[in-house]
């Protein structure tokens, strides 16, 4: 299944010579019962074909529970956006649609390690003092 047109790989590949440095995506996914699994699994074999720093491997949530627990994975389809180490980053559902943009900036991030933030942004950040975790939540509407 295609899930890419060809100029959509065009716009990607052209944003994925942004990377520096390798980044992994690891997809956490089921077999059975999920088509968004395997529309996840596509949708990102396609991504990492476009960069030679890009690759991926796939996992199975209940076989590979130990490791979707060190990813704090508990649902899928997830997928793990990881550079030199892990900043966090996670997809949970499909990247597609308007998170698909997001899904390509995250591996630029994960990849240079710096993230595009102003440095009164950085400065603020800079002062916390205890771990933070942040949930985005999206829809289309």
């Amino acid at each position: 299944m295609v899930m890419l047109s060809d100029k959509d790989r065009g716009s990607v590949r052209k944003e994925l010579e942004k990377l520096t440095d390798p980044v992994k995506l690891t997809v956490f996914s089921q077999e059975l019962g999920s088509e968004t699994c395997r529309q996840t699994e596509w949708l990102v074999k396609e991504v990492v074909e476009l960069s030679d720093k890009a690759s991926m491997q796939v996992l199975n949530l209940v076989l590979d529970r130990e490791k979707a627990e060190a990813y704090g994975v508990d649902r899928v389809p997830a997928v793990v956006v990881e550079g030199a180490k892990d900043y966090g980053i996670r997809f949970f559902g499909i990247p597609a649609g308007y998170e698909f943009t997001n899904l390509i900036d995250s591996m630029i991030v994960a990849s240079t390690g710096t993230p595009a933030l102003s440095a009164e942004t950085q400065r603020a950040l800079a002062g916390l003092t205890s771990p933070v975790h942040i949930k985005v939540f999206t829809t289309p509407t």
